[in-house]
Protein backbone atom coordinates (compact mmCIF):
# COMPACT_ATOMS: atom_id res chain seq x y z
CA UNK A 1 0.00 0.00 0.00
CA UNK A 2 0.68 3.55 -0.90
CA UNK A 3 0.12 6.32 0.97
CA UNK A 4 0.83 10.04 -0.73
CA UNK A 5 0.18 13.40 -1.05
CA UNK A 6 -0.35 14.49 -4.72
CA UNK A 7 -0.18 18.30 -5.57
CA UNK A 8 -3.23 18.33 -7.25
CA UNK A 9 -6.74 19.73 -5.86
CA UNK A 10 -9.04 17.21 -5.47
CA UNK A 11 -11.78 18.48 -7.62
CA UNK A 12 -8.59 17.68 -10.69
CA UNK A 13 -8.36 14.66 -9.39
CA UNK A 14 -11.68 13.10 -8.92
CA UNK A 15 -12.63 14.21 -12.03
CA UNK A 16 -9.60 12.53 -13.89
CA UNK A 17 -10.14 9.27 -12.27
CA UNK A 18 -13.71 8.38 -12.12
CA UNK A 19 -14.04 6.62 -15.80
CA UNK A 20 -12.67 3.34 -17.10
CA UNK A 21 -10.80 5.03 -19.93
CA UNK A 22 -8.96 7.76 -17.69
CA UNK A 23 -7.25 4.41 -16.25
CA UNK A 24 -6.48 3.53 -19.72
CA UNK A 25 -3.71 6.83 -19.90
CA UNK A 26 -2.35 5.42 -16.33
CA UNK A 27 -1.73 2.10 -16.89
CA UNK A 28 -0.08 2.44 -20.33
CA UNK A 29 2.47 4.17 -19.16
CA UNK A 30 3.92 0.71 -17.38
CA UNK A 31 6.57 -0.64 -20.16
CA UNK A 32 4.90 -4.07 -20.47
CA UNK A 33 1.48 -2.62 -20.80
CA UNK A 34 0.72 -3.29 -24.55
CA UNK A 35 -2.81 -1.95 -24.64
CA UNK A 36 -5.90 -1.01 -22.97
CA UNK A 37 -9.54 0.01 -23.79
CA UNK A 38 -12.78 0.22 -21.83
CA UNK A 39 -15.96 -1.35 -22.74
CA UNK A 40 -19.23 -2.72 -21.02
CA UNK A 41 -20.40 1.17 -20.72
CA UNK A 42 -17.27 1.45 -18.78
CA UNK A 43 -17.88 -1.24 -16.37
CA UNK A 44 -15.13 -3.46 -17.35
CA UNK A 45 -11.38 -2.46 -18.33
CA UNK A 46 -9.43 -5.01 -20.72
CA UNK A 47 -5.61 -5.07 -20.08
CA UNK A 48 -2.90 -6.69 -22.63
CA UNK A 49 0.23 -7.48 -20.24
CA UNK A 50 3.35 -8.94 -21.81
CA UNK A 51 5.96 -10.18 -20.06
CA UNK A 52 9.06 -8.47 -21.72
CA UNK A 53 8.48 -4.56 -22.50
CA UNK A 54 9.80 -5.56 -25.78
CA UNK A 55 7.12 -8.26 -26.76
CA UNK A 56 4.94 -7.59 -29.47
CA UNK A 57 1.11 -6.54 -28.57
CA UNK A 58 -0.34 -10.33 -30.07
CA UNK A 59 1.87 -11.58 -27.56
CA UNK A 60 0.40 -10.08 -24.38
CA UNK A 61 -1.91 -11.59 -21.61
CA UNK A 62 -5.18 -10.14 -22.10
CA UNK A 63 -7.26 -9.67 -18.80
CA UNK A 64 -10.80 -8.37 -18.10
CA UNK A 65 -10.97 -6.17 -14.64
CA UNK A 66 -14.01 -5.14 -13.64
CA UNK A 67 -14.08 -1.70 -12.87
CA UNK A 68 -16.26 0.07 -10.38
CA UNK A 69 -16.64 3.65 -8.52
CA UNK A 70 -18.13 2.39 -5.11
CA UNK A 71 -17.43 6.56 -3.93
CA UNK A 72 -17.22 9.86 -6.01
CA UNK A 73 -18.55 12.56 -3.66
CA UNK A 74 -17.51 16.01 -3.18
CA UNK A 75 -14.54 14.94 -0.95
CA UNK A 76 -14.15 11.19 -1.17
CA UNK A 77 -13.43 9.54 -4.75
CA UNK A 78 -13.27 5.64 -4.14
CA UNK A 79 -12.37 3.50 -7.34
CA UNK A 80 -11.91 -0.48 -7.36
CA UNK A 81 -10.74 -2.81 -10.31
CA UNK A 82 -10.80 -6.54 -9.99
CA UNK A 83 -9.75 -9.44 -11.80
CA UNK A 84 -11.01 -13.41 -11.45
CA UNK A 85 -7.59 -14.03 -13.66
CA UNK A 86 -4.95 -11.55 -13.91
CA UNK A 87 -1.66 -10.79 -15.87
CA UNK A 88 1.11 -13.78 -16.35
CA UNK A 89 -1.06 -16.32 -14.20
CA UNK A 90 -2.22 -14.53 -11.30
CA UNK A 91 -5.53 -14.68 -9.87
CA UNK A 92 -7.67 -12.35 -7.70
CA UNK A 93 -5.79 -9.24 -8.99
CA UNK A 94 -7.12 -5.95 -7.71
CA UNK A 95 -6.04 -2.15 -7.29
CA UNK A 96 -8.15 0.21 -5.50
CA UNK A 97 -7.34 3.65 -4.71
CA UNK A 98 -9.09 6.23 -2.48
CA UNK A 99 -8.82 10.02 -2.63
CA UNK A 100 -9.81 12.76 -0.41
CA UNK A 101 -8.89 16.59 -0.47
CA UNK A 102 -6.02 17.53 1.93
CA UNK A 103 -6.50 21.03 1.43
CA UNK A 104 -7.43 23.53 -1.43
CA UNK A 105 -4.44 22.58 -3.53
CA UNK A 106 -3.30 19.45 -2.63
CA UNK A 107 -5.15 15.50 -2.48
CA UNK A 108 -3.94 12.67 0.09
CA UNK A 109 -4.12 9.26 -2.10
CA UNK A 110 -4.32 5.37 -0.82
CA UNK A 111 -3.15 2.85 -3.42
CA UNK A 112 -3.65 -0.70 -2.49
CA UNK A 113 -2.27 -3.74 -5.25
CA UNK A 114 -2.80 -7.15 -4.76
CA UNK A 115 -2.61 -10.22 -6.29
CA UNK A 116 -2.64 -14.11 -5.72
CA UNK A 117 -0.16 -16.71 -6.67
CA UNK A 118 -1.64 -20.47 -7.61
CA UNK A 119 -0.07 -23.15 -9.51
CA UNK A 120 1.86 -22.45 -12.47
CA UNK A 121 1.98 -18.69 -11.73
CA UNK A 122 3.33 -19.64 -7.74
CA UNK A 123 6.35 -21.76 -9.93
CA UNK A 124 6.92 -19.03 -12.51
CA UNK A 125 7.67 -16.23 -9.53
CA UNK A 126 9.56 -18.71 -7.97
CA UNK A 127 11.92 -19.23 -10.78
CA UNK A 128 11.79 -15.42 -11.31
CA UNK A 129 13.22 -15.15 -7.65
CA UNK A 130 15.57 -17.46 -8.67
CA UNK A 131 17.47 -16.21 -11.91
CA UNK A 132 16.48 -12.56 -12.83
CA UNK A 133 14.86 -11.73 -10.52
CA UNK A 134 16.99 -12.93 -7.52
CA UNK A 135 18.96 -9.52 -6.66
CA UNK A 136 16.10 -7.06 -7.02
CA UNK A 137 14.45 -5.73 -3.67
CA UNK A 138 11.75 -3.92 -2.85
CA UNK A 139 11.07 -0.64 -0.39
CA UNK A 140 10.40 -1.64 3.17
CA UNK A 141 13.75 -1.56 4.98
CA UNK A 142 13.87 -5.19 6.84
CA UNK A 143 17.13 -4.11 8.62
CA UNK A 144 20.44 -2.50 8.75
CA UNK A 145 23.94 -3.32 7.98
CA UNK A 146 26.68 -2.92 10.43
CA UNK A 147 27.58 0.21 8.70
CA UNK A 148 24.07 1.43 8.81
CA UNK A 149 22.81 0.94 5.30
CA UNK A 150 19.35 -0.73 4.33
CA UNK A 151 18.88 -3.64 4.19
CA UNK A 152 15.59 -3.83 1.40
CA UNK A 153 13.49 -6.65 1.66
CA UNK A 154 13.03 -9.12 -1.32
CA UNK A 155 10.88 -11.96 -2.61
CA UNK A 156 7.25 -11.58 -3.36
CA UNK A 157 6.72 -8.57 -1.10
CA UNK A 158 9.61 -6.71 -2.89
CA UNK A 159 7.96 -7.21 -6.32
CA UNK A 160 4.45 -6.19 -4.90
CA UNK A 161 5.97 -3.21 -3.78
CA UNK A 162 7.74 -2.30 -7.01
CA UNK A 163 4.42 -2.89 -9.00
CA UNK A 164 2.52 -0.54 -6.43
CA UNK A 165 5.21 1.86 -6.75
CA UNK A 166 4.91 1.89 -10.54
CA UNK A 167 1.32 2.29 -9.97
CA UNK A 168 1.28 5.62 -8.12
CA UNK A 169 4.32 6.86 -10.52
CA UNK A 170 1.87 6.03 -13.21
CA UNK A 171 -0.70 7.84 -11.41
CA UNK A 172 1.12 10.81 -10.40
CA UNK A 173 2.43 10.95 -13.97
CA UNK A 174 -0.58 11.39 -15.28
CA UNK A 175 -2.27 13.65 -12.38
CA UNK A 176 0.89 15.98 -13.14
CA UNK A 177 0.27 16.38 -16.46
CA UNK A 178 -3.21 16.90 -17.03
CA UNK A 179 -3.06 20.92 -17.39
CA UNK A 180 -0.28 20.36 -20.68
CA UNK A 181 -1.28 20.85 -24.00
CA UNK A 182 -3.72 18.29 -25.06
CA UNK A 183 -0.87 17.99 -28.15
CA UNK A 184 2.36 17.78 -25.39
CA UNK A 185 0.33 15.84 -23.07
CA UNK A 186 1.50 11.90 -24.07
CA UNK A 187 5.24 12.79 -23.93
CA UNK A 188 5.51 15.07 -20.97
CA UNK A 189 3.63 12.19 -19.47
CA UNK A 190 6.10 9.16 -20.50
CA UNK A 191 8.61 11.15 -19.52
CA UNK A 192 7.84 12.28 -16.40
CA UNK A 193 6.83 8.45 -15.68
CA UNK A 194 10.51 7.27 -16.54
CA UNK A 195 11.94 10.06 -14.39
CA UNK A 196 9.68 8.93 -11.37
CA UNK A 197 11.32 5.05 -11.81
CA UNK A 198 14.87 6.72 -12.35
CA UNK A 199 14.36 8.49 -8.82
CA UNK A 200 14.67 4.62 -7.43
CA UNK A 201 17.21 3.16 -9.46
CA UNK A 202 17.81 0.04 -6.68
CA UNK A 203 14.40 -0.90 -7.37
CA UNK A 204 12.61 0.31 -10.53
CA UNK A 205 15.26 0.97 -13.21
CA UNK A 206 14.89 -1.27 -16.26
CA UNK A 207 15.08 0.71 -19.35
CA UNK A 208 16.57 4.05 -20.67
CA UNK A 209 14.95 6.79 -21.51
CA UNK A 210 15.39 6.36 -24.99
CA UNK A 211 14.27 2.65 -25.24
CA UNK A 212 11.51 2.93 -22.88
CA UNK A 213 9.94 5.94 -25.36
CA UNK A 214 10.65 3.99 -28.43
CA UNK A 215 8.62 1.17 -26.78
CA UNK A 216 5.70 3.33 -25.06
CA UNK A 217 4.83 5.86 -27.89
CA UNK A 218 3.40 3.26 -30.34
CA UNK A 219 1.20 1.71 -27.14
CA UNK A 220 0.37 4.60 -26.14
CA UNK A 221 -0.86 5.93 -30.02
CA UNK A 222 -2.47 3.14 -30.45
CA UNK A 223 -4.71 3.64 -27.81
CA UNK A 224 -5.25 7.11 -28.90
CA UNK A 225 -6.49 6.53 -32.38
CA UNK A 226 -8.83 3.61 -31.08
CA UNK A 227 -10.72 6.02 -29.13
CA UNK A 228 -11.13 8.85 -32.27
Amino acid sequence: MIYAVIAQPFERVGAALRRAAQWCDVLILQANVKDCEASGGGEILALSVAREPTDAPERAYRTEFSYDVPAAGADYLQVALHAPEGPLGTTDYRIRLEATPLDATRTFLHLAYSYTLRGAARVGMSMYLATSGRDKVGFSVVERTPKGRPVYVGGVRGVVERNTMRYYLALDAYLGTLQAAAAERLERRLRAFHAGLERYPRQLHELALAEYLEIKRPDALRILQARQ
